[in-house]
């Protein structure tokens, strides 16, 4: 069983157009028939389509070749071809789709629409029948033209979570318990570090509004360099609007907890470091934790912090106003700023880096 697939590499192929058709009329008190071969249909196209009901790319796993239909050949009495199928590829919100061999970014759905299309390759156009053929020197062409052949392309199909919310913290910090107590999701909690081994989504409803919260696995130090989970998952992180920080309060070393993760988000992709955050002081029930909220404040005093218990429900009410008000203003600021940084400045991309993006496809897969 595939429980998470946020990568997939598979194989597309456009359909071939149908071949012309050579034939002729031949019917009785009909003289002087002529040609009458049909052209062939055209081949189907290669299509990815957004569906806001997928959560991972599972089902490319299971089926890694979509091939279109091929289009019909032609045929007698000047009858085209019928066109082929297409070949519909359905994705969650924020896939990206590259080419497999070079790397390049084909198209980026981003914060895709449900039903949102994508025509990728087309199909090849069907070849002429040799009624197209006949000239007063030719009465009777036997000349017909091969449909266009399909293309094949190899891709490669990765996808970055969409959330408003990305909690962030080392494991065992609390962050599935505080996803479970706020949302209807059911993470894998235990007292016992990488509890969580793939990001879970949440959904918060607060003010008749959602916020879409994730749960990303644990980060530790040399994250960035492929230690421990967090080199897979910091990817994730990229798409969310904002981010929670969770600190153990409870841990002998919650002091340097927030440097490590601000400085493995960093190691990243440097303008991780530069969304808006806030933090969170969890585990206030425990006793090692008694006192350590305040010293917390007063350790980051340009930051906003917020101290809970999940399990007593201390400080929950004051942090679901507090998401609710970091979703709004992040938003707020979206909308001044339509100029600001988008997700190819996170890894230093130009925008002449992903040609493909506004919709049409490259020029070797047309």
């Amino acid at each position: 069983m595939i429980k998470f697939a946020d990568e997939a590499t598979i194989i597309v192929s456009s359909g071939k157009g149908g071949d012309g058709c050579v034939a002729f009329r031949r019917e009785k008190y009909v003289p002087m028939g002529g040609p009458a071969g049909g052209d062939g249909g055209r081949g189907g196209d290669v299509v990815f389509e957004v569906r806001r009901n997928l959560r991972t790319l599972a089902q490319l796993r299971y089926q890694q070749t979509f091939k279109a239909e091929s289009g019909q050949q032609g045929m007698g009495k000047n009858m085209h071809g019928r066109d082929g199928a297409d070949a519909v590829i359905l994705v969650p919100p924020g896939t990206i789709v590259r080419d497999a061999e070079t790397g390049e970014t084909l198209k980026d759905f981003g914060r895709g629409k449900d039903g949102e299309r994508w025509l990728f390759l087309k199909g090849g156009n069907g070849g002429w029948g040799n009624t197209h053929f006949k000239s007063s020197v030719n009465q009777a062409p036997r000349q017909f033209q091969p449909g266009q052949p399909a293309k094949i392309v190899h891709l490669k199909i990765e996808l970055r979570l969409i959330a408003d919310i990305g909690l962030v913290g080392l494991p065992n910090a609390g962050k599935s318990s505080l996803l479970d107590r706020f949302t209807n999701a059911r993470p894998k909690i235990a007292p016992y570090p990488f509890t969580t081994k793939i990001p879970n989504l949440g959904m918060l409803n607060i003010h008749e509004r959602d916020i879409v919260l994730a749960d990303i696995p644990g980060i530790i130090e040399g994250a960035h360099d492929g230690a421990g989970l967090g080199l897979r998952f910091l990817r994730h992180v990229s798409r969310t609007s904002a981010l929670a920080f969770l600190v153990d309060l409870s841990d002998d070393n919650w002091e340097g907890a927030y440097d490590v993760l601000m400085g493995e988000l960093g190691s990243y992709a440097p303008a991780l470091a530069s969304k808006r955050r806030i933090l969170i002081g969890t585990k206030l029930d425990l006793e090692e934790a008694a006192g350590r909220i305040d010293a917390f404040k007063a350790a980051h005093p340009e930051e906003e912090v917020y101290g809970i218990s999940v399990f007593s429900g201390e400080g929950l009410d004051d942090l679901r106003e507090a998401l609710f008000k970091l979703v709004a203003s992040t938003e707020a600021a979206a909308e001044e700023d339509a100029g600001g940084y988008d997700d190819d400045d996170l890894f230093g991309l130009d925008d002449g880096d992903e040609p493909g993006t506004s919709g049409e496809p490259p020029e070797d897969a047309r």
